[in-house]
């Protein structure tokens, strides 16, 4: 599961850098750092929950 979350994740970040997605807060190409913050604290939540 969570490589296909992975997976997923850096697949919207490089959409975000072709073509950006048009959410509110990833409006821009520069936005796609955002989407790694996200993918970051998914992945902290996803080791905490197996301990």
């Amino acid at each position: 599961m969570s490589k296909t979350l992975t997976l997923l994740l850096i697949l919207a970040m490089c959409l975000q850098l072709i073509k950006p997605l048009g959410y509110p807060g990833l409006r821009q190409r520069r936005d796609f750092w955002k989407i790694a913050v996200f993918a970051i604290a998914v992945m902290m939540v996803t080791v905490f929950i197996r301990l």
